[in-house]
């Protein structure tokens, strides 16, 4: 029998043929306006954990969950349709670095259901919400050596990245995912391990949930970190089938625009989702970033406007407040139209 979750992402690749899905913002952004300090990361269950632990912000479903469901809700009253688990660090081999990795399962189980309490809150049978368990880049690189004096060195290896992702995966659909996010991606082949624990576990549950993949472009030559083009990228991970593919996070819309066109046109045959920072950093911003939901909804808009988007949302710097923009303004153009449909295959039975 097909789980809940089977039976909710079933629908999603219809939606998004009717109209520009909606993604959530920065998670990270809006814990910074609650001003937590190392206490409210610690609570009482880690009062003695013997490492600082503030910015560890995945420790929040356990010590204030109410900030994460709070931010949660924000998110889907501003319109957005999918909303990501607060997960983007919550590997072992991210967690290690504060000695936690022994609950980095149990992170994801209650971030999961957090995310899914507030989506069930939500539903419509017209604008039912989805719960992307989010898998994030870890702070070690299967591609890059960290010793600028040995390029061959490596701080981790593709089978640890991909029992960490297995692990995270498999919490994820347990608290009640819809679909998978491996997003942030900076060097392919820690994403590759993600897709290789991703598609083992849904072979070993025999649940197959839809998977989303999103690079980032570190800079304006219009590669990724591990140094590879927009097009080369999709080409690496196209094998995965995934429901969409996309870009976010380093670069603002405004000098994201040729990547994701150029992704566009390569993918022809698979979603695309963009979710852009707020602009590039600004310290004397409310939010750390120059763009004003104005600014950073006009100019998602043009890419709708131009046919490049299936999902948008948004990433660092952006709020609540950028997401509405981002959907009123949106909402007035049609989908990209997808040839094919690479992302059939994910939800086969």
């Amino acid at each position: 029998m097909n789980s809940p979750a089977y039976t909710r992402a079933a629908a999603l690749p219809g939606i998004m043929k009717q109209r520009i899905v909606i993604l959530d913002g920065a998670m990270g952004t809006m814990i910074q306006r609650y001003k937590l300090g190392e206490a409210d990361y610690r609570g009482t269950r880690f009062a003695d954990h013997p490492k600082d632990l503030k910015g560890n912000n995945e420790l929040l479903q356990f010590t204030r969950p109410d900030v994460i469901r709070e931010i949660h809700e924000q998110y889907l009253a501003a319109g957005a349709d999918l909303i990501e688990t607060n997960t983007f660090g919550a590997t072992t081999v991210a967690q290690d670095d504060y000695g936690l990795g022994h609950v980095a399962r149990e992170m994801n189980v209650v971030a999961a259901r957090l995310a899914r309490e507030a989506c069930d809150k939500y539903s419509t049978p017209d604008k039912p919400r989805y719960v992307a368990g989010a898998l994030g880049p870890t702070p070690r690189t299967a591609s890059i050596s960290p010793d600028v004096n040995d390029p061959a060195a490596r701080n981790v290896h593709f089978d640890e990245l991909k029992a960490a992702y297995y692990e995270q995966g498999e919490a994820l659909m347990e608290g009640g995912a819809d679909l998978f996010l491996v997003e942030t991606i900076f060097d392919t082949l820690n994403a590759k391990a993600a897709i290789f624990a991703l598609d083992e576990l849904m072979d070993n549950t025999g649940e197959r949930l839809p998977v989303i993949i999103s690079g980032t472009v570190t800079d304006a030559s219009g590669r990724i970190l591990s140094g590879q083009t927009v097009t080369a990228f999709w080409h690496s991970v196209r094998h995965a089938r995934p429901l969409a593919v996309g870009l976010n996070c380093a670069l603002g819309a405004a000098l994201m625009r040729p990547y994701i066109e150029e992704l566009a046109k390569a993918a022809g045959d698979t979603f695309i989702s963009c979710y852009p920072n707020a602009g590039l950093p600004n310290p004397m911003s409310d939010t750390g970033f120059d763009e004003t939901p104005d600014i950073t909804g006009g100019l998602v808009e043009e890419f709708a406007q131009a046919g490049f988007l299936n999902i948008a949302g948004g990433c660092c710097g952006t709020t609540p407040d950028h997401i509405a923009e981002i959907a009123r303004r949106v909402g007035k153009y049609q989908p990209r139209c997808v040839h094919g449909g690479l992302f059939s295959g994910l939800l086969a039975a």
